[in-house]
């Protein structure tokens, strides 16, 4: 009978918070505050589609661009 491993196993989740890695001045945070993306949804509702996986969240492709 073999031994135990001796590798380790990488983690299978991380934690990342963008808020850690934004920094409070930079010129994403001040567009945020001027961009209202929350009728983004119902406005492309039509175009994804109802069955199957869901998709990614409309609003967040958009502020990824």
């Amino acid at each position: 009978m073999p031994g135990p491993r001796q590798e380790a196993q990488a983690a299978l989740f991380c934690e990342f918070s963008l808020e850690d890695h934004v920094p409070q001045d930079h010129l994403l945070r001040l567009i945020d505050r001027f961009v209202d993306l929350s009728g983004i949804r119902a406005h492309l509702a039509d175009f994804f589609s109802h069955t199957g996986r869901p998709s990614v969240d409309p609003e967040r492709l958009i502020r990824m661009l």
